[in-house]
């Protein structure tokens, strides 16, 4: 079991929750729950506020993944911590969030329209890429073409859970050739665009396409002999 409750894993959209500081150091502030995004996956770190119940305020300026569940809530330098055992609330900046989220989905509907196995990909508040293992020529026009028409029909987003012994008799499902799945959990989650992608990945989307809004495929690099990385923007 995590130390640290996941609650964006259940609803992406919760901004706050109630939570009591389990351990303070260093390295960041755990949480007994969060809804703080760590790094991972392409999808940065959530940024924040921690705000205790006397009104002082802690500044989170990344969250990252830590051993055995806990996920870290790294606070401005030279900011004193909470201590364990203090009850607090986590607040999400929203507005950066939520663009994650956009973009999240906009790169699962990049990778639907250009079917090639994935190398890498970044996800930012403003825009993506994803690397592709390809050498055939990538029309910008008509990759910006297809993923808006996949954002203008409104396809529901959601999620479902498999586990790893469904993952491995299904090993076409995994798209990231740079990147497993994580195992040993019991249990994998998968976002899936009915009709238009089914895939391992852990990040925070959002609940239907149309919410991305139109983007445009503003270039396309070589990065070597099977590598071409494609570049999306909110339009």
């Amino acid at each position: 079991m995590s130390i640290t409750e996941p609650l964006f894993r259940a609803d992406a959209y919760r901004r706050s929750c109630d939570a009591t500081v389990v351990e303070s150091g260093p390295a960041g502030v755990v949480l007994d729950r969060t809804v703080f995004y760590p790094l991972g996956g392409g999808q940065p770190g959530d940024t924040g506020v921690l705000r205790a119940t006397d009104g002082r305020e802690w500044r989170v300026v990344d969250t990252r993944k830590g051993e055995a569940g806990r996920v870290l809530h790294v606070l401005e330098a030279g900011t004193p911590p909470p201590g364990a055992g203090d009850p607090v609330e986590a607040l999400l900046d929203w507005e950066r969030r939520h663009a994650h989220m956009r973009m999240h989905t906009c790169l699962h509907l990049l990778g639907s329209v250009l079917r090639y196995g994935v190398t890498g990909g970044q996800i930012a508040a403003d825009k993506g890429r994803l690397d592709f293992d390809t050498q055939d020529e990538i029309d910008k026009e008509r990759v910006t073409e297809a993923v808006n028409a996949l954002v203008e029909a409104n396809h529901a987003v959601q999620s479902q859970w498999i586990t790893d012994d469904e993952l491995d008799r299904q090993p076409e499902l995994v798209r990231t050739m740079s990147v497993q799945p994580p195992r040993g959990v019991g249990r994998i989650r998968l976002l899936e665009i009915p009709g238009v992608d089914l895939q391992p990945c852990g990040g925070t989307h959002v609940a239907a396409t149309g919410e991305i809004g139109r983007v445009a495929v503003t270039r396309v690099e070589n990065k070597g002999k099977h590598n071409k990385r494609v570049y999306v923007v909110f339009a």
